[in-house]
């Protein structure tokens, strides 16, 4: 079967139609807030709106043989994972989020059915490793070191990442995913733990929140965050005073403040 075929799971996509986002925003609502049988009909339409979001997706996998109507299935339930634990209340574009969410589950797929000749104990301390992850992750709240994983399944470090190396196929950061013109996914914001939903959202909304803010209250917090400048620093480095880069960076970070929704 191939990618372009009119027809995948029974569905005709040359008939398939994206919602607006403003649809997409009422019908989030009505699935979280609103009652029982009318929430369950906002989740069919928005299901049905955003499948044209899945055949996009999974057409960056094609030319690995697999077939189209188990990827499109599979993609799927990862939009309808998305669908449920969206947060309308998120200034985020549910594609955003979406995107990764299906994506994870058709990686989930193809490293559990991977075709690559990998011998059984290579895979078998990938799948004690992957899950020894998922374990550690869970109970401490953040990505475990290979050290760590090697000690909970009593595996050498050198021996977990060969594994882990041996089910992952490499793709650059850079690639995207995902476009609809005016808001493009990247690899790189695919990547972490899928399974915090809560944390992804939270990284998606900071993202979009930085987004909004000037060049020049950017090139602030860079300085001041991610290379630790001191205030006087920054000032002498863009030619302003130190009292205008104190005003610009509160100014910047009560805008996050706010489009995170913490104030």
């Amino acid at each position: 079967m191939a990618f372009n075929k009119v027809e995948i799971c029974g569905v005709n996509t040359s008939k398939l139609r994206a919602i607006p986002e403003s649809r997409k925003k009422e019908l989030l609502q009505i699935i979280k807030n609103g009652e029982p049988e009318e929430a369950e009909k906002a989740r069919d339409e928005m299901i049905n709106g955003n499948l044209l979001l899945v055949l996009s997706v999974i057409q960056k996998f094609a030319g690995r043989g697999e077939n189209p109507d188990d990827l499109f299935q599979v993609g799927c339930i990862g939009l309808i994972k998305a669908i449920d634990n969206f947060n309308p209340e998120l200034d985020v574009k549910f594609s955003t989020y979406g995107v990764p969410m299906i994506i994870g589950e058709v990686r989930r797929h193809l490293r559990d059915y991977s075709p690559l000749r990998v011998s059984r104990s290579i895979k078998d301390t990938a799948y004690k490793a992957m899950q020894a992850k998922e374990r550690i992750t869970t109970e401490t709240g953040r990505e475990p070191t290979v050290e760590e994983i090697s000690q909970a399944i009593s595996v050498r470090p050198e021996d977990v990442v060969t594994a882990l190396e041996s089910v992952v196929e490499p793709v650059s950061i850079y690639e995207p995913v995902y476009s609809d013109g005016a808001d493009t996914v990247y690899v790189m914001d695919t990547l972490g733990d899928n399974t915090d939903d809560k944390k992804l959202l939270e990284h998606i909304a900071l993202k979009e929140a930085v987004s909004k803010l000037s060049q020049r209250e950017k090139n602030i917090l860079t300085l001041r965050y991610l290379k630790g400048k001191t205030q006087t620093e920054v000032a002498s480095e863009i030619g302003i005073s130190q009292a205008q880069v104190s005003r610009l960076e509160k100014t910047a970070m009560l805008h996050i403040r706010r489009e995170m929704g913490e104030v």
